[in-house]
């Protein structure tokens, strides 16, 4: 019996689009620039069919930009669609040569789209006894399944691949047979395609009237049955809906050949593909289609080419097929014995992978469950550690000069968390690391560094979730209820996957030259944060209670004087209410600004342009400072102390800002408020630990402005620098050709604005609306600036046309800022792209330059052994429980420290203060 022979048909645009945008929020970039995420993801797409179902026959059908008939008959055919993504246009050739490569043809043909090929060859390869499958996420090739035809909807964000045959189709559209897909279609229409359909009619109207009637045409012609809206609809739209029913009727006699011999599977060329995927970095893939099904290693020759051959299909899963570990290599350490025998193969190893399971994710608060360990691809171990407090120390203290062995190499997954755990016990990680998340971070600032994502993105491998693990809602249960031999495998499995992580991204790391950054930088201040973490802060929550009571009484005070104005009561906090006050009722303005939604806009930034001439606007704002301040702050504060030690600890997180600052979390201190009295008052609350303890504030005056004037070369700046002339004054004295000393208050605000505003390449329409002046003004200001600091602008033109050239920038230490959208060709995303051009260097250099402050502070305090401690970092500042009797020291060291951390030829100047309170400090 000859073997059946299956063709699959894939629509290309459709699959490049899907895995477009299941990727644009983790994007892949290049080194040289090109977004890889709809190429690779449809070439898994391609790969997925050729694995798991082994085709006998295969083609690829594209659009082309020739008009179709459709748009012939109906100029209004797809009219609404947005313009083809760049990304997507980038890909399409890319995709195309790697069919080319795959000897996979390719199905075009001007004046019909690719649903018309792929319809037209299916229903030609059923006649001559073939399986056909239509690869598509596009439901409206539902209308072609027949015996032996069937829609094949690949798997996307978690859903399972959907194959449909004519029993599946009938059910998905509750419809008696088919071809009543068309009919479906003209009567709902399209709003994809901009098919008009018949207006108001869905799913379920649809089913029950061609369950009666049987077409779009003959509904229309038994309108008279109808009754009520819908008579009236089908006799206004009826014929809409019958030329909808045509447009979205694929062509199944399109001008194109059935070749069996052309869409015979064939083997790929290596030389044609390797470097292609070399080019797009996607290496990985290339070993998955050049891989032996038997052996698993790469293929000698053609000839053993296991994915396109003409025998039974491979095992090879997508997902699996650079890490496949083995779990027999996993093994759970329980015995003294055993973690004896294991220690001695650690301490052999340069290098050690290991991560932490715990019951917490509170760090003081955690307690340890298990440790796996990884020395080998492929294999891991997991020691498990048991709930008793003194059995679990007694069990990790027999790793403690394993770990604090500081020529001993550690890897992990953000590391911070168990170098933190791991202190709960005594145990102080010391050595060189190596963390994952970290050196993603620096190679792709903007994307995620997780480690699952990580782990499909460069293994092709799809970890088990924690949520796998211990389930979720009512049924989640403890870790320490997991069974042992599933939270070993899943231990070890993160150690082991950590460790192959490590050895894809180090090389990339050395490409791009960023050794430095990530091993005396990065790393190092994991070490330092992890420090200030654990510390944490003492919190006056007396002083809070205080507080909270009083924005209270304020809140309601205010309330009461809005009301008064309003001249009714209403929920200031519903957006729509408020707006029918200020706008319907009171008409503060003619045009209100109104939102997609319809509603008028309230935001911040319209109520504030309000707020000099209404006073109902102003009090607003007082009103939503007031309850964002005891919500966010006051009264969430007290909720984060720790009942271990009564402090609050943040989490900083250094991979979240792609410019190299650092973030924190719970609380978030970087949010803090310090524009506004009352927000100010919050820093009250942060005290030092004792009355032998005061808190000391040290903070960078200007350094963004500083880097600037350094990196421009200004000579005026400079030197306003240097003689500690202040900066504003000193711009506007030149930007408005006054003395010095003839400088106003008013003057300097604008001159403030702009010397910031210059930083973020701000716009004559940006300044203006910042400083509520006429654009012809704030044109004139800038112009006026560049003319006094020529070399401000030239830094800024070159830097500029070097970001267009590189797409990226640098900071002083070689942080890169990858710029995707410097040479897009629209308008408004260049032109952000080229803000951030200008402005990354600065502020990423501003970040390296606390950074290495933080590390040369704390290294000093700890050789020093000093009682005081760093506690917190917020922007340019740094934050001291500082013990009385070092203060002085303190205060000279830490200011010797900041400025010298990156020599400039432009002076850093520190402004230092002390108190009672972190308020009386800053």
């Amino acid at each position: 019996m000859s073997e059946k022979k299956t063709l699959y048909l894939l629509d290309a645009l459709a699959l490049i689009y899907r895995a477009h945008f299941a990727l644009s929020k983790n994007p892949r970039i290049t080194s040289t620039g090109i977004n890889t995420g709809a190429i690779m993801g449809f070439t898994n797409s391609v790969l997925e069919i050729l694995t798991k179902r082994n085709p006998t026959h295969i083609g690829v059908a594209f659009d082309t930009h020739a008009p179709t008939f459709r748009h012939i008959e109906y100029t209004e055919y797809k009219a609404n669609r947005e313009a083809q993504p760049e990304e997507i246009a980038v890909a399409i050739p890319y995709c195309k040569k790697i069919l080319q490569g795959m000897n996979i043809p390719i199905l075009e043909l001007d004046g019909y789209e690719a649903d018309d090929l792929i319809g037209t060859l299916a229903k030609k390869a059923a006649r001559e006894n073939f399986e056909v499958y239509m690869m598509t996420p596009d439901k409206d090739y539902a209308q072609l399944v027949e015996e032996n035809i069937y829609l094949y909807k690949p798997a996307y964000m978690g859903n399972a691949v959907d194959i449909l045959g004519i029993p599946e189709v009938c059910a998905k559209f509750d419809i008696d047979h088919v071809d009543q897909v068309r009919d479906v279609l003209g009567l709902k229409g399209d709003a994809v395609d901009n098919i008009p359909g018949v207006p108001g009619v869905g799913d379920k109207t649809a089913s029950k009237l061609l369950k009666e009637y049987g077409t779009v045409e003959n509904i229309v012609a038994n309108a008279d049955q109808l009754k009520g809206a819908l008579q009236k609809k089908i006799i206004e739209f009826g014929e809409q809906g019958i030329f909808s029913k045509k447009l979205a009727t694929i062509e199944i006699n399109s001008p194109i050949d059935f070749d069996e011999e052309l869409l015979t599977r064939k083997e790929p060329s290596k030389d044609h593909l390797v470097p292609l995927f070399e080019e797009l970095e996607l290496r990985t893939i290339a070993k998955r289609i050049f891989v032996d099904q038997v052996t698993g290693k790469p293929a000698k020759d053609e000839s053993q080419l296991g994915l396109f051959g003409g025998g039974a299909a491979t095992e090879l899963e997508t997902t699996k097929s650079t890490f496949d570990a083995d779990k027999s290599k996993y093994h759970l350490v329980k015995t003294k014995e055993e973690r004896a025998d294991l220690i001695k193969k650690l301490e052999a190893a340069k290098e050690i992978c290991f991560d932490t399971e715990t019951d917490s994710l509170e760090t003081r608060e955690a307690k340890l469950v298990g440790v796996a360990f990884s020395i080998k691809k492929d294999e891991g171990y997991f020691v498990l550690i048991p709930e008793d407090d003194a059995e679990a120390k007694s069990i990790i203290t027999e790793f403690k000069e394993l770990l604090e062995n500081d020529q001993t190499i550690k890897i992990g997954q953000n590391l911070k968390y168990d170098i933190q755990v791991l202190r709960n016990y005594d145990i102080h990680v010391k050595g060189k690391i190596f963390d994952t998340m970290l050196a993603h971070y620096l190679i792709d600032p903007e994307t995620q560094h997780g480690m699952d994502i990580m782990a499909e993105n460069y293994l092709d491998y799809k970890p088990v979730k924690f949520t796998d693990l211990v389930g979720t809602g009512k049924k989640q249960k403890s870790i320490r209820e997991v069974d042992e031999q599933d939270l070993k495998n899943y231990a070890c499995e993160d150690a082991d996957i950590t460790l192959q992580l490590k050895e894809k991204l180090e090389p990339e790391i050395a490409d791009r030259k960023l050794e430095s950054l990530l091993h005396d930088v990065e790393a190092p201040l994991s070490f330092v944060l992890a420090d200030m973490e654990y510390e944490g802060v003492k919190i006056d929550e007396e002083a809070l209670a205080s507080m909270s009571k009083e924005l209270e009484t304020e809140s309601l005070r205010v309330q009461t004087e809005i009301f008064e104005i309003a001249g009714q009561e209403f929920n200031i906090g519903s957006p729509k209410q408020l707006g029918e006050i200020l706008f319907d009722k009171l008409k503060l303005v003619d045009k209100p600004k109104k939102t997609k939604t319809g509603q008028y806009a309230t935001g911040e930034e319209i109520l504030s342009k309000l707020a000099d001439e209404h006073a109902i606007a102003a009090k607003i704002l007082e009103f939503r400072e007031y309850n964002k301040l005891k919500s966010t702050y006051v009264d969430a504060l007290p909720k984060m102390v720790s009942v271990a030690d009564g402090k609050v600890h943040t989490d900083y997180r250094q991979t979240i800002a792609a410019t190299g600052r650092l973030s924190s979390n719970n609380p978030n201190l970087q949010n803090i408020p310090i524009r506004t009295a009352k927000g100010r008052e919050i820093r009250k609350a942060f005290i030092p630990r004792n009355d032998e303890y005061v808190i000391m504030s040290a903070d960078y005056s200007q350094i963004e402005l500083r880097i600037m004037a350094a990196f421009s070369g200004d000579e005026s700046m400079v030197e306003a620098f240097k003689s500690g002339v202040d900066i504003h004054s000193n711009t506007a004295s030149k930007v408005f050709k006054v003395p010095l000393e003839e400088v106003d208050s008013n003057m300097r605000r604008k001159a403030k604005e702009v010397n910031f505003g210059i930083i973020y390449g701000i716009s004559a329409f940006g300044l203006s609306q910042n400083l509520n002046i006429p654009r012809s003004e704030a044109s004139e200001i800038i112009s006026a600036y560049f003319e006094q600091f020529p070399k401000v602008k030239t830094y800024m033109d070159k830097t500029i046309e070097k970001a267009h050239e590189d797409e990226y920038v640098e900071t002083i230490l070689g942080r890169r800022r990858y710029l995707r959208d410097i040479n897009t060709k629209n308008f408004t995303q260049r032109g952000f792209a080229e803000r951030n051009a200008i402005n990354a260097p600065i502020q990423g250099s501003a970040a390296d330059m606390i950074k290495m402050a933080m590390i040369k502070i704390h290294d000093w305090m700890k050789q020093e052994n000093l009682k005081s401690k760093m506690i917190m970092q917020v922007h340019d500042e740094l934050v001291f429980d500082a013990h009385k009797n070092e203060l002085d020291l303190l205060i000279k060291k830490v200011d010797e420290f900041m400025k010298t951390a990156i020599e400039l030829d432009v002076p850093m100047e520190i402004g230092i203060g002390s108190g009672s309170n972190w308020l009386e400090a800053h």
